[in-house]
Formats: structure tokens, sequence, C-alpha cells
């Protein structure tokens, strides 16, 4: 049985983890240069898993992964684009209620291996974590200067009527769109869907049915989809320097949500607080991040922090952020230790917190960075 006393923190040193990804990626015959020297975009398709990637079986009628070798006679309108693509399948494809961060860390491994060989990278993914996987991938890969655009699709694209075809097309006219002076329109990690391109860790989940099904509520959208692609040049982010892409691989797992109700109790409160190897909890208050004043709650979470935890308020409603002294129960939490999130989405607070306690950052530190912008994951 697994020490649950031990901390669990996946691998905190700037290399991949995984012998396995390593060797299939060294498999693969080094790609020429695309757009830089002077040929066609050259995109790469990175297919983690999902409902985009599935076909129908004519025999059992059950949803089956299809060798992405064959997305050329399964989407045919790929051939129009006059694109150079090629594609990387993950050995045994997600669902994406599996996704973890160790395959964020392939994810991120696979995009360093091919970085100057291509001009933009397309992640195939289930929908239920994306957003997930797009945060964390935007904290993890410094100095991103290419698009990294994260689809999928809530039918099979083999299906008749799938919105998996256009996502994918659209993602893909997305990764190789140029501006004026051929450089990337995107650089950053963003998330396409239906008829909207979101900034990665602004974006979240929202319905599970719609074809639009992600919305970014405290921050515009990159792009509007229709007869064609128009992008918001004020929004889109851009890096301050010159430097070279830099891909972190910790993830430190040993953080948790704990949401706010009426009713919980100073039992569930510190049973929450004492979990072994805790390091940080994303606390969902509400409103303007507002919670009880009860002396029993405000007493926990003084001792939590007194004791080196890390807690993050964010609020539980989907527009809005936390303004600690707009309100006295916001202000008690505040003199209690407790840091404010701003507008950070559940996924981006999450992953954030994974991130820099996996640089090995001190506590000071990331609660320093928690309320310091990265990469536009948050107004201050």
């Amino acid at each position: 049985m697994r020490d649950t006393t031990q901390p669990e923190v996946y691998p905190q040193r700037d290399e991949h983890p995984s012998a396995g990804m390593e060797t299939r990626i060294k498999s693969i015959t080094e790609p020429v240069c695309g757009m830089e020297c002077g040929k066609r975009p050259k995109i790469l398709i990175i297919y983690t898993g999902g409902t985009i990637g599935m076909i129908e079986n004519p025999d059992t009628g059950a949803l089956e992964p299809f060798d992405f070798e064959y997305l050329i006679d399964n989407v045919p309108k790929i051939r129009r684009l006059d694109y150079d693509i090629d594609s990387f399948q993950f050995e045994i494809p997600l669902d994406s209620s599996a996704m973890n961060p160790s395959h964020w860390q392939d994810i991120a491994y696979v995009i360093e291996c091919f970085y100057d060989s291509y001009d933009g990278f397309v992640v195939l993914h289930g929908t239920d974590t994306m957003a997930y996987t797009a945060s964390a991938l935007s904290f993890m890969l410094e100095n991103l200067r290419k698009p990294v655009v994260i689809t999928g699709s809530q039918l099979p694209i083999g299906e008749v009527r799938t919105d998996g075809e256009e996502n994918l097309i659209t993602a893909l006219q997305v990764a190789a769109a140029r501006d004026t002076d051929g450089q990337p329109m995107l650089e950053e990690v963003a998330i396409l869907f239906e008829n909207y391109l979101w900034r990665g860790n602004r974006a979240t989940k929202y319905s599970a049915d719609n074809f639009n099904a992600f919305k970014s509520s405290n921050f515009p959208r990159l792009a509007k989809i229709g007869m064609g692609i128009t992008f918001r040049n004020d929004v889109l982010w851009r890096p301050t320097d010159d430097a070279p892409l830099r891909v972190h691989y910790g993830m430190d797992t040993n953080v948790m949500y704990l949401s706010l109700f009426p009713g919980i109790t100073e039992t569930m409160i510190r049973h929450a607080f004492s979990t072994p190897g805790l390091k940080g909890v994303v606390l969902k208050t509400y409103g303007a991040g507002n919670a009880p004043t009860d002396s029993y709650f405000i007493k926990a979470v003084r001792e939590a922090v007194d004791r080196g935890l890390v807690i993050v308020n964010i609020s539980q409603c989907d527009n809005g952020m936390v303004v600690p002294h707009r309100y006295e129960t916001g202000s008690v939490l505040y003199g209690a230790g407790v840091i404010s999130g701003h507008d950070l989405t559940s996924e981006a607070a999450i992953t954030k917190l994974m991130f820099l306690f996996g640089q090995n950052y001190s506590n000071d530190e990331v609660k320093r960075l928690m309320e310091t912008p990265l990469v536009g994951e948050m107004h201050k």
C-alpha cells in the first residue's frame, strides 16, 4: 500500500520523466523546417484522445479511436488547406477524465521536441479536462512564440453530423495564421471550439451538450469564427522578449479545492486542511470573495496558514473577481493570511498552484506569484 503521508509530486527537474515517450519521439524521423524555409505551413497534430478521434466500429457500434495516419481519409477537406500536416498519437488514447499531470508533461515534451520543426501545434483532446490541460500548458511552456491550439468535439469526427470536422479544420487554420509580417497571429495556448477562440487559461467548459461548449467570462475572445476568422489583436498575448522556449515539467499535485457552502462544519474544514502532504488550497468562496466570519472558521484558516498552507481565494461565480476589501467578510479572510486569486478560473488557479510548487519555490514566492499575472491568466 502506498504511504499516504508522503507527498505526491510529479518530476520537478526540467527533463521529461517518461522513457517510453522519449523512445517514441526518437523513433520519428526529424521533420524538415516549415515556413521559415519558404514552404507551406507545417502543422503537427497531437492526438491525446477524446470524442473527436473516435469512429464507430461497424461490427459492434462502439466508438473506438481511429489511426490518425488515415486522418485525411476521414476528413478529406483537409487536403484543400494546402498545409504540410503530420500527426503524433498517444499510444493509448485517453478519455479526458483520465488526464493527469504526467499527460500534460507528455504533451509539453512532444511540443518541445518538435518546436523548431513546425509552425504550429493542434492538440486534440477530450472536453472534460480540456481547460485544465490548456491552463497547465500555458504555465509549462515559457516563452512560447508559436500557436498551440487545443480543440475537440461533442460528436465523433466520423459521424455524418459532427462538430469535430469544423473544429479540426478551423484549429489548423488558426495554427497556420500569420500577420502581415509573417509572424504567428497566435503565440499562446488557446482553446478553439465552434465559433470562438479563447485564451486557454481563461476558458472553462460550461456545457455538456452545446457545440459552443466553452466560455471565458472574465476575458474577451481571441477570435470569432464565422464566415472568416476575425482575431482580436488588442487582446492577443505577446511575449515581452525573444528568449527561447523553456519547458517546465515540475508539477506538484499536493493541492486541492475547498468549496464553501452554507452549513459546512468545522470538522469538514479542519479535516480538509489537515490532509497529509497538502501544500495549497483553492478556496472557492461566495460572490466577491466572501466567507463565514464564525470564529471557528477564521481560526482554522489562520492556523492552517501559520502551518505553511497556501490558501488562494477565488469566487464560485463565473463572472467577476475576488475583491478582498469590498466586504468585511473578505477582509477578515485576507487578514487571516488568505491571498486573492482575483479573477482566476478554477482550472487556472489549481494548475498554477501545481506549477509553482513544482518549481520548488518557497511559500512566500508561491504566494507572490499566485497574485502576479504570468501569461495573461488574470487581471490584478
